[in-house]
């Protein structure tokens, strides 16, 4: 379900691997059993593949890693948080378009 392109990140890992991050970050929390996450997992992965280069595209697993999942108060997934020099500058939850996402990547992000 994950490509090469995107990260798996942990609760372990989150703050050298999101918040140290050189990069802007994309944060797809998701789950599972969730079927929309499913819907969305392609999404993120072509958004991957197209911003290689410039952000880093992670997703975290709620059901593996509730301490994180905590702290950013998510309630709902997917849930997708933008990240710029360790600071959220944008969240969205539920499924959302290549197009949606992109154009908030390319007004926030790069």
């Amino acid at each position: 379900m994950s490509s090469d392109k995107v990260v798996v990140i942990t609760d372990a890992e989150f703050d050298s691997s999101v918040l140290q991050s050189e990069k802007p970050v994309i944060l797809d929390f998701w789950a599972e059993w969730c079927q929309p996450c499913k819907v969305l997992a392609p999404t993120v992965e072509e958004i991957a593949g197209e911003y290689e280069n410039i952000i880093k595209v992670g997703k975290l697993n709620v059901d593996d890693n509730p301490t994180t999942a905590t702290k950013y108060g998510i309630r709902g997934i997917p849930t997708l948080l933008f990240f710029k020099g360790g600071k959220v500058i944008q969240q969205v939850t539920g499924v959302k378009s290549k197009a949606e996402i992109k154009k908030i990547i390319d007004e926030n992000l790069v």
